[in-house]
C-alpha cells in the first residue's frame, strides 16, 4: 500500500530573491574597495618608512663630528721668525701652520719625530682645514703668538668615519683608509679624552668644500633663503592680482577661457623648461649673472605663479555668492566688495596655496642646474646678485662625490631639506585650520 504524502508536509526550496543577491554583491564590492584602499595606503606608508629609515639611518651621524683637542704651541719662530708682523701683517697669513699641528700631534702621541712615516700618518689624522683655523685665530688675536693654547680641530674624514663605525676595521689595513697605527692612536686619544664627538655646527655655517669634514650647508641655506624671499615677494602679489582680475572682473569670453586653459597647462609644464626659459631670457638676453639667487628666484617665480593663481581662484570661488550680493546690496562698490569682504574670507586658501607653492619651489633642482647654481661656492653670498647655490642643488652635488664621508653629508642635507618642507606644509595646514570659515 502506497503512503499518501500530505501537501502541507512537503517543503519546497525557494531561490533567494534577486534583490538580496544584488545587495550582497554591493556589500562585497564595497568591502573589496575598502580593502584595496587600505592596501594602497599601507603600500605607500611602507615605502615612506623605508625612505625615511634609509635617509635618517645614513644621515643622522652628519650632525656629529669627530674633533681632536691638542695643545698648540704658537711658536714665534715658526709663525714670524723675523718679527715683521708689525710692519707686514701678511707674514701671519703665509706662516707654516701645518708645522704647528704636526708638532702638537707628535708630542701628544709621543711619536719619534725622526720617523717620517709615523709623523705623516699622525698628521693625516687631522683635517686639512685645521691650518686655516689656526691662521684665523692668529689673525684675530696676534697676542697668542708665543703661547700654548688648547685648540679643538676637526679630525680627518676617514678618522671621523672610523670613529662613527662606518669603516670596517676588521678587514686588512690594505683595504681601508685608516691603518692599524692610526686606529691605535685613535683609541689612545679617545681614552685620554682628546678625541671626542661634538655637534657639527659646521654643517650649518660652513660653505662647500672638497674636504667632507669641512663641507657645510651655509651657502645653500642663505641661497635658499634669498630664493624663497624673491619668489614670495614676486609671486604672491602678481598671482593674487591676476586671480582677482580673472575671477571677479574679467569678462567671460574666449580670450579669458584661453588664458585659463594656458594657466592650467603651465602648472603641468616640466620644471626644466622654466630653467631653459631663464637661461635664454634672464642670462643670455638680459645679461643677469649666472649662479645668482636673483635669476633662480625669477625662474622659480615663473614656475610657482600658475600654482598660486589656481589656488587663489579656488579660494575666491569658495566664498559664497551671498557675501558678494550682501555687500553690493548695502551699497559697496565692486572693488570694496572684493577687497573688504571676499578677499579676507579667501585669505586662508590663498596662504595655503602660496606656502605649498613655495615648498614646491624649495625642492626644485632642474631649473637651478640650467642657470648655473651648481657652481662650487665656498663663500656666503651677501646680495642676491652674488654666486650662490640652494639646498636641493647641494644635495645633488654631494651625491656625485666619490668620498665615503659625503654619503652621510648627502643624507644629512636631505634631512634638513625635508625638515624645511615639513615645517612649511605644517604651517599651511595650521593657517588653514586657524582662519578657515565653514559655510
Amino acid at each position: 500500500m502506497t503512503d499518501i504524502v500530505s501537501p502541507a508536509s512537503v517543503t519546497v526550496s525557494k531561490a533567494p530573491p534577486r534583490r538580496d543577491i544584488g545587495i550582497k554583491r554591493r556589500y562585497a564590492a564595497e568591502r573589496r574597495f575598502q580593502a584595496y584602499g587600505i592596501a594602497a595606503i599601507t603600500f605607500g606608508l611602507v615605502f615612506l618608512f623605508i625612505l625615511l629609515w634609509t635617509v635618517i639611518g645614513k644621515g643622522y651621524t652628519a650632525f656629529q663630528q669627530t674633533a681632536i683637542t691638542l695643545p698648540i704651541e704658537f711658536s714665534e719662530k715658526t709663525i714670524d721668525p723675523n718679527n715683521k708682523r708689525a710692519t707686514d701683517p701678511s707674514v701671519l697669513i703665509a706662516a707654516n701652520y701645518p708645522v704647528l699641528l704636526r708638532d702638537a700631534i707628535v708630542k701628544q702621541l709621543n711619536i719619534n719625530a725622526a720617523s717620517r712615516p709615523d709623523v705623516r700618518d699622525a698628521s693625516a689624522m687631522l683635517s686639512k682645514s685645521a691650518p686655516i683655523q689656526l691662521r684665523d685665530m692668529v689673525m684675530s688675536d696676534p697676542s697668542i703668538i708665543g703661547k700654548t693654547v688648547n685648540v679643538t680641530v676637526l679630525a680627518d674624514a676617514n678618522v671621523d668615519s672610523a670613529n662613527k663605525g662606518q669603516i670596517d676595521l676588521s678587514v686588512d689595513e690594505k683595504n681601508r683608509k685608516v691603518n692599524d697605527k692610526q686606529v691605535g692612536w685613535m683609541n689612545e686619544l679617545k681614552a685620554s679624552g682628546a678625541l671626542h664627538k661634538q655637534f657639527n655646527t659646521g654643517l650649518f655655517v660652513n660653505g662647500n668644500s672638497s674636504r667632507p669634514e669641512a663641507a657645510g650647508l651655509g651657502v645653500a641655506l642663505i641661497g635658499s633663503l634669498y630664493l624663497m624671499l624673491i619668489v614670495l615677494v614676486l609671486s604672491l602679489p602678481i598671482g593674487v592680482a591676476a586671480s582677482i582680475y580673472l575671477e571677479e572682473f574679467a569678462p567671460k569670453n574666449k580670450l579669458t577661457d584661453l588664458i585659463e586653459v594656458n594657466i592650467n597647462n603651465l602648472a603641468a609644464v616640466p620644471s626644466i623648461v622654466y630653467g631653459l626659459l631663464g637661461l635664454s631670457v634672464f642670462i643670455n638676453f638680459i645679461g643677469l649673472p649666472r649662479s645668482a639667487s636673483l635669476v633662480g628666484g625669477l625662474v622659480l617665480t615663473l614656475m610657482t605663479l600658475p600654482t598660486i593663481i589656481i589656488a587663489t581662484r579656488a579660494a575666491l570661488r569658495a566664498v559664497p555668492p551671498s557675501i558678494r550680493a550682501a555687500a553690493l546690496g548695502l551699497g559697496a562698490s565692486k572693488m570694496q566688495m572684493v577687497f573688504h569682504h571676499v578677499l579676507p574670507l579667501a585669505m586662508p586658501g590663498i596662504l595655503t596655496g602660496t606656502i605649498i607653492g613655495l615648498a614646491h619651489a624649495l625642492g626644485e633642482t632642474a631649473p637651478l642646474l640650467l642657470i648655473g647654481m651648481v657652481a662650487f661656492v665656498a663663500n656666503a653670498p651677501t646680495t642676491p646678485l652674488d654666486p650662490s647655490t640652494a639646498l636641493p642643488v647641494q644635495v645633488y652635488m654631494w651625491a656625485n662625490e666619490a668620498e665615503r664621508a659625503f654619503v652621510e653629508r648627502t643624507s644629512g642635507a636631505i634631512i634638513v631639506l625635508l625638515l624645511f618642507l615639513i615645517v612649511m606644509n605644517m604651517g599651511a595646514i595650521l593657517l588653514r585650520r586657524r582662519f578657515e570659515r565653514r559655510w
